[in-house]
């Protein structure tokens, strides 16, 4: 059964489920990572194999300013896509489930790939504090406008004019390390170049830009374009 999540004193995990549970210590604790071992897994040299992930790893997660998308696709000589997402884009609807706001730009490797093979690796990264790592790897699934899913999926997420999809993952690995090499970033803002420049397109811009940027990938896989001509087709 999935369990559901409530992050005390915060909203940013949905309580989609039918449980709820808690935790105990303090989140300032540069160990904090390590120190449960009821959450623990199998051990991998400088890091760990999570069983699941608890309320500390969530919390840690939504206070990050940026994160990172890797996939790929199934061909060996295709090429790897590594994006960084930042601003309030990123939700756990579980320990299991999260997913994130895919907006308009002038690629869609994510989509394509994942359109192929499912396979996706997300990493979050301390820029402060003491050296953490967390990656999670597992299935994704790109939600495109006029499926039920993406209508749900959007109300959890702050109003975009130029959301595109929503990528829904489900957890199938989740692990964390130290990262004591990543060098120290005093986060000043999230950018706001990519709001203004959707505003300035208006919704006929947008799908105009996105069925001449977004059919393929980079290595020719349906990408946007032709998944939602796909998806309107009966």
């Amino acid at each position: 059964m999935p369990l559901g999540i409530s992050i005390l004193g915060r909203n940013r995990v949905m309580n989609e489920y039918e449980r709820s549970l808690k935790f105990t210590g303090v989140l300032g604790n540069p160990m904090f990572f390590f120190s449960f071992p009821h959450t623990l897994g199998k051990s991998v040299g400088m890091g760990d194999v999570l069983e699941s992930l608890t309320d500390k790893h969530v919390d840690w997660a939504m206070d990050q300013k940026v994160f990172f998308v890797s996939t790929a696709p199934r061909s060996e000589d295709g090429h790897i896509n590594c994006s960084p997402k930042g601003g309030d884009c990123f939700r756990f609807l579980d320990y299991k489930t999260f997913i994130y706001a895919d907006y308009t730009s002038s690629g869609n490797e994510t989509i394509a790939h994942l359109s192929e093979n499912g396979r996706i690796l997300i990493m979050f990264r301390a820029f402060k504090g003491s050296p953490r790592i967390m990656r999670l790897h597992g299935k994704g699934t790109p939600t495109l406008p006029g499926r039920p899913e993406f209508e749900m999926f959007k109300t959890k997420l702050p109003k975009n004019p130029g959301l595109r999809s929503i990528i829904k993952v489900a957890i199938d690995r989740a692990s964390v390390s130290c990262g004591s090499s990543v060098p120290f970033f005093d986060f000043v803002k999230h950018r706001d170049s990519l709001d203004k420049w959707t505003k300035s397109q208006g919704s006929e811009g947008l799908a105009a830009y996105r069925q001449k940027k977004n059919r393929t990938s980079i290595d020719g896989l349906p990408g946007y374009g032709q998944l939602a001509q796909n998806q309107e087709e009966p």
